[in-house]
């Protein structure tokens, strides 16, 4: 997904309901691919790893890969 140039990235700390934004932005980036995740979209992410991820199939590659 295409960010506006005037976007910024947050920074999330992840929990296992939800997660808690430390530093406002519109997005976070995804720990597989890189790839800017709207904090609207965002369904995936680790607690244990604290990282976001685009979708599942790529949360699953990233704890197989552990």
């Amino acid at each position: 997904m295409l960010m506006k140039s005037g976007s910024s990235p947050a920074q999330l700390i992840y929990g296992p309901n939800g997660f808690r934004v430390m530093r406002p932005g519109d997005h976070v980036l995804c720990a597989v691919s890189g790839v800017a995740v709207p904090l609207e979209e965002l369904r995936y992410w680790s607690v244990d790893f604290q990282e976001a991820y685009a979708s599942a199939d790529l949360a699953t590659r990233r704890l197989l890969r552990e």
